[in-house]
């Protein structure tokens, strides 16, 4: 492994739903003070897919604006990160790999460790360009958050989907060695396989969460990382974006720091902003962080970056990354607004209706009504087989 290589994001991409569900509704049918949303938990919209939308739709939407503007020649490995899967033995980025039409010559494979699994899948896709620097990696992280409905955590959901080209020499971000990692047995989150929704102990969840941070931090320090004061910026999971300055607060304390608001809001501050408006992501959601601060941020070259990730379960890393030069030109940010601003409000019948849709199990042809505007979309379930279709050609822009 070449030390001196320069390995990391080149090209970053998400897609969201055509559907969204207002905080301002939801308090509404709950007979909620909003502030409840905004204030509380830092959030003031949820992403909906529609019924014929999932992780695999969201994704290829995702990713085809990083094939069209790259090509998918170099692209010798598809590493698709969710805990939605759509099936327990097909890896969803198949589905991608046939919608965006690549090469047969490549490996796909799906991971899976709740909302960490989108940092596992771009450090596997790290060593690999170490391996083989001609090589690039399409990094996809995708999912739906789900509870029950009137469950605590039902005000927290959403749905996205981040792709991105890891290569050598990146465009974007370099990311650093060393990496601090911590894992403890601890039944926070989980969604047993006969359940649709996920189980959740929220007060244990943000323990969990908090334990994890300071100890990815401590193994990161032991390991050789950067010292706090090097970083400019932080991008945490966001399960509610106000987690992440509960989690940069308790960093700092750990680290003997003072708690300085202003400090924190100029460190935090930018990475929220699109989760405020999606949801939880679950794998995704630290990188759409990484994608509101690039997107906004008035110029972060040479500047260090942290990356806190966690997966409930649990297990956290903590990383460095250094914003390249020239970073700039190559974002996406009027199309990342655009998929925000795109989606369709919704009443809380038609969220509760499209909460509570699934398909028969009786292996029957179930074709799904066309909603979506997007690229892509679930056309049936057929034979137990989920059959997917472009929704029309000519909407994958570089």
């Amino acid at each position: 492994m070449s030390g001196d290589l320069s390995v990391g994001i080149h090209d970053l991409s998400f897609s969201t739903t055509q559907f969204v569900l207002t905080h301002q509704t939801l308090a509404a049918h709950n007979g909620t003070d909003v502030g409840k949303y905004h204030a509380g938990i830092g959030q003031r919209a949820m992403s909906v897919p529609a019924a014929d939308e999932d992780i695999v739709t969201m994704a290829a939407a995702a990713a085809a604006p990083i094939v069209a503007r790259h090509g998918a020649d170099r692209i010798r490995t598809i590493v698709f990160a969710t805990e939605t899967s759509v099936d327990q033995a097909k890896a969803a980025g198949i589905h991608v790999h046939s919608l965006l039409g690549m090469p047969s010559a490549t490996r796909v494979v799906e991971l899976k460790q709740a909302c960490y699994g989108g940092t596992a899948a771009l450090q596997f896709a790290v060593g690999l360009i170490h391996r083989d620097p001609s090589q690039q990696v399409l990094v996809i992280a995708a999912d739906v958050s789900k509870y029950e409905l009137d469950n605590p955590g039902e005000a927290t959901q959403g749905a996205a989907a981040v792709a991105m080209l890891v290569g050598a020499d990146p465009a974007l971000v370099r990311i650093e060695e060393p990496s601090g990692v911590f894992t403890a047995d601890i039944m926070d989150f989980w969604r047993p396989n006969y359940r649709a929704t996920a189980l959740v102990d929220g007060r244990e969840s943000i323990t969990a969460y908090l334990q994890a941070v300071q100890g990815a931090w401590k193994d990161y320090t032991e390991q050789g990382g950067r010292a706090l004061g090097e970083f400019s910026a932080f991008c945490y999971h966001q399960p509610f974006t106000k987690m992440a300055y509960k989690a940069h607060r308790h960093l700092l304390q750990v680290c003997g720091q003072e708690i300085d608001e202003e400090r924190i809001a100029r460190e935090i501050g930018l990475t929220t902003s699109y989760n405020a408006e999606i949801g939880n992501s679950y794998t995704a959601a630290v990188y759409l962080g990484l994608a509101a601060l690039l997107d906004q941020a008035d110029d972060l070259t040479g500047r260090a970056v942290g990356f806190l990730s966690y997966g409930s379960g649990s297990v956290a890393e903590f990383f460095g990354g250094t914003v390249v030069p020239g970073y700039r030109e190559r974002l996406r940010s009027e199309s990342h607004r655009a998929a925000i601003s795109r989606r369709q409000p919704i009443t809380y019948a038609r969220y509760r209706e499209l909460h509570e849709h699934a398909f028969p199990v009786d292996g029957g042809h179930h074709p799904v009504p066309t909603e979506t505007t997007g690229p892509y979309r679930l056309a049936a379930l057929s034979g137990h087989k989920r059959i997917y279709e472009p929704r029309q050609s000519g909407l994958a822009h570089r």
